[in-house]
């Protein structure tokens, strides 16, 4: 396993090195920022967690104050 850039939606948001025999996601973009250090079996399981974060948080209800 090397360090591989993960992009997401065309843009890179992080990477992912080897780190107990999986990968650690190190976020470089804010929106990203929740999965920020968590370990993954594949870059593509890693694509997969930042596509239902970024669907979660278009579907949360705004709160206005």
């Amino acid at each position: 396993m090397q360090k591989q850039v993960i992009e997401f939606a065309g843009e890179p948001v992080g990477i992912v090195i080897p780190d107990e025999n999986r990968l650690k996601f190190i976020a470089v973009k804010f929106h990203v920022i929740d999965l920020d250090e968590q370990r993954f079996d594949s870059p593509d399981d890693v694509r997969l967690a930042i596509s239902k974060l970024v669907a979660s948080r278009k579907s949360a209800p705004v709160a206005h104050v």
